[in-house]
């Protein structure tokens, strides 16, 4: 079954509703509902918690907080959080305590009365606020290569510029959730969690209640999503619900509604790259200067390594002789930004672009020629020194040229762009070099265990979770490739701590990779050991084989391993391998702008991706689509904004602008690259999961491309700045035209000057037939 596109063994279920989350595992007897009591204040200490009106609501058991706690309230990724806030709170959404009643609305009920004093202190809030005060945690990345200062002498040009990248919220369609069942004897705990990190859950959870983590059982049915907000987020849940089971001594459930988990669990970091770029008449960059700052929020968390998959990938796909990156990370009074999607790597490679639409410009080349003169080759050294072996992007860079007919419609966007005033189309190729490891090279591991039944059927457990993303299909198709037996045979239950211990996250885009080497290596096990019994019954069924086995006292259960070998980078020395290889991709996207109102229209979208020898072109095909439109959203319309304070405003879906069918490219091409196996992971394939979403800067670019058109009406031909994502507010000042330059000052005065300008401008001219088209109305 392996390479053929079968069909996600969830899907019926999940489009039916029968599919079992989290919240939907029956409740037990007795059980009970935690609601979260968090701070209002971005930065307080904490003066009084007052729950004397919370414990006359009815249903009303009790109120957990730091001294409940039996083991450690210190908890985080860096040991630099607590469960719940003693003395000072850090952010809007800290969690302070937790109200305990016998259902969720009674609880909630309970929470909302909880009264707490502050003393407030200043915030800190963005990034500019944090370089001010010189706020920032301790670790400062660096890479470099060759002489920067040789590569501006030998410039033609220099140009230096700045872009900020707004952060983005996960929006998984299942909130995070957890049911924590205490077991009644010898502190043994079962614990239900939508977390892309077993292993990490059932440790911070034993901790936090006081015993070895062999009494704590985590278990994961599914996700509803993850996007890397359960990679570590989760447990500032599970950890609270633990607490609250282990005090009550009765299983206990907490499922966060939308604005709280938008509050409280953090999102993709906001990103300020300022850079400094030298380079040739034509087009051929000769040095690079990078500072990269991101908004960590009150915690490390994993804000070290999205800085150095940021760093890692400042190059995007090209080679660039002299170059310097730095990377640091500001502490800032938000909720802790965690992983998403891409974990820097978009972040990255969105400077990188962002400072060759520069070159472009400023060359008066085409956009497409100045990058493909700076793209790598086969063999050539990464600014991190690693070789780059089995390049395949410059073979879908040409065959997204061909798919997308580029040249043909480049000629008649700019026919129409000059035929059109106020509506402007634009085009965009980019392409994606996406590094495939952990980061961390111990987390490149994982592990399998298989047993085989009497009756022939076969159960395969790995450390990897179920999301969505159609991880278990995919192990399914491996084993049963492996084994050589339908897919019909094998069944995946869960992911659980009690038989694959010590898995890393579902998380990097290597979760295929080393768990599909983990269940192949076990199914290989077996498959020796039935060597002998095939070997004397060569035309038996698998049936056969294995009743024989189990007759002849073989073990029937093999437990798999893998990790991947050779990785380890030293960031003091520039050398080593950071990555096991490399993902790569091409997008060509188009689009058309309105000038007068900011608005756009997403067009057409070619994708040519290299992801091997597919397991599965069906999921992979919807792993791209997914990822695309994902980044569509993070690059073009979902914006976080925070008050001064510190209190997000765009809580929910009523604030939040997500992407919606409206939004997904009018004609969608997704090609895979044939003849690319990859000889690194399981089967020939490759990693998909993440590496498809930095393609949707495509689209911000072509934005972009569209704006110069219409800047270009007002004389106006040099690289300008745009920042992510491309809201309508942004693309309208960015079409500089004789309406904006009415409100270049922001006061009262000017403003309702500029406006009776306009008006009289309306008046005393003709409105041209494209601003107002009559089929418009």
């Amino acid at each position: 079954m392996v390479g053929r596109p079968m069909v996600h063994l969830s899907a019926a279920k999940q489009a039916s509703g029968e599919a079992v989350y989290c919240d939907d595992i029956p409740h037990y007897e007795n059980e009970l509902y935690l609601t979260l009591v968090t701070s209002t204040k971005a930065h307080a200490k904490i003066i009084s918690v007052d729950s004397t009106e919370a414990q006359k609501v009815p249903g009303f058991v009790c109120f957990v907080s730091a001294k409940d706690v039996p083991g450690s309230n210190i908890t985080g990724m860096k040991n630099d959080e607590t469960i719940f806030a003693e003395d000072t709170v850090t952010c809007v959404g800290h969690i302070i305590g937790g109200v305990v009643a016998d259902t969720q609305e009674h609880s909630r009920r309970a929470a909302r009365v909880v009264k707490i004093m502050y003393e407030e202190l200043t915030p800190i809030v963005t990034i500019e606020e944090a370089i001010e005060k010189e706020s920032f945690f301790d670790l400062v990345r660096k890479i470099e290569k060759g002489n920067i200062h040789k590569g501006f002498e030998e410039a033609d040009h220099i140009v230096e510029g700045e872009i900020h990248i707004g952060g983005q919220e996960h929006f998984y369609l299942e909130t995070h959730c957890t049911i924590a069942v205490p077991k009644g004897e010898d502190g043994e705990m079962e614990l239900f969690v939508s977390t892309q990190n077993a292993a990490v859950t059932q440790d911070f959870t034993a901790k936090a209640v006081g015993v070895p983590s062999n009494r704590i059982v985590v278990r994961v049915k599914r996700m509803g999503g993850g996007f890397g907000g359960k990679e570590t987020r989760s447990t500032i849940v599970s950890t609270a619900v633990a607490v609250a089971a282990v005090k009550t001594g009765c299983p206990v459930r907490c499922m966060l509604d939308r604005d709280e988990d938008m509050l409280i669990s953090g999102g993709r970091h906001p990103f300020w790259g300022q850079y400094k770029v030298g380079f040739k008449k034509n087009g051929r960059i000769t040095g690079l200067e990078v500072s990269y700052y991101s908004n960590g929020g009150n915690s490390v968390d994993l804000s070290y390594g999205v800085m150095d998959r940021a760093l890692f990938h400042m190059d995007n796909t090209y080679n660039i002789p002299n170059i310097k990156g730095i990377g640091k990370v500001c502490k800032t009074n938000l909720s802790a930004n965690t992983a998403f999607r891409g974990f820097g790597g978009p972040q990255g490679m969105m400077v990188a672009e962002c400072w060759m639409s520069d070159i472009a410009l400023k060359c008066g080349l085409p956009a497409e020629e100045v990058r493909k003169l700076n793209l790598y080759n086969e063999g050539d050294l990464t600014h991190f020194n690693q070789k780059l072996e089995g390049f395949t992007l410059r073979r879908c860079w040409e065959e997204c040229l061909v798919n997308s007919d580029y040249h043909s419609r480049r000629k008649l966007i700019d026919e129409f762009n000059q035929q059109n005033r106020w509506k402007k189309r634009g085009m965009a190729i980019i392409p994606t070099k996406f590094g495939i490891s952990f980061t961390v090279p111990f987390l490149n591991q994982a592990g399998a265990l298989v047993h085989v039944y009497t009756d022939g059927s076969v159960l395969v457990t790995h450390g990897g979770t179920e999301m969505g993303q159609g991880l278990h299909t995919k192990m399914i198709q491996v084993a049963s490739r492996t084994l050589g037996i339908p897919t019909s045979k094998i069944h995946i239950s869960e992911t659980s701590t009690n038989t694959v211990p010590n898995a890393s996250p579902t998380a990097a885009s290597v979760s295929a990779d080393i768990n599909g080497m983990a269940v192949s290596n076990a199914c290989q096990t077996i498959l020796k050991r039935l060597e002998p019994i095939k070997c004397a019954n060569p035309t038996g069924s698998w049936e056969d084989w294995v009743s024989a086995a189990y007759q002849d006292c073989v073990s029937l259960s093999a437990t798999g391993f893998y990790r991947i070998p050779d990785l380890g980078y030293d960031f003091e020395k520039n050398e080593g391998k950071a990555f096991h290889y490399f993902s790569y991709g091409v997008a060509c996207s188009e689009v058309e702008i309105d000038c007068l109102t900011g608005d756009h229209k997403n067009l057409r979208t070619d994708i040519v991706m290299d992801v091997g020898t597919s397991l599965n072109p069906a999921i992979d095909i919807g792993q791209i689509e997914g990822a695309f439109v994902q980044g569509l959203g993070l690059f073009t319309l979902e914006e976080l904004r925070y008050s001064p304070e510190g209190n997000l405003y765009t809580r929910g879906p009523g604030m939040y602008k997500l992407p919606a069918f409206g939004d997904i490219p009018s004609e969608f091409h997704v090609s895979l690259l044939r003849d690319c196996p990859n000889s690194k992971a399981i089967y020939s394939s490759k990693a998909v999961g993440e590496p498809p979403l930095f393609l949707s800067a495509s689209v911000f670019y072509a934005i972009k491309d569209a704006i110069f058109s219409a800047r270009m009406e007002s004389g106006l031909n040099q690289p300008f700045r745009l920042d992510s994502p491309a809201t309508p507010e942004r693309i309208r000042n960015a079409c500089v035209d004789v309406f904006t330059k009415l409100f270049q000052s922001e006061s009262r005065t000017t403003i309702v000057a500029a406006c009776e300008g306009i008006m009289h401008w309306i008046s005393t001219h003709q409105c041209p037939h494209s601003l107002w088209p009559e089929e418009e109305g």
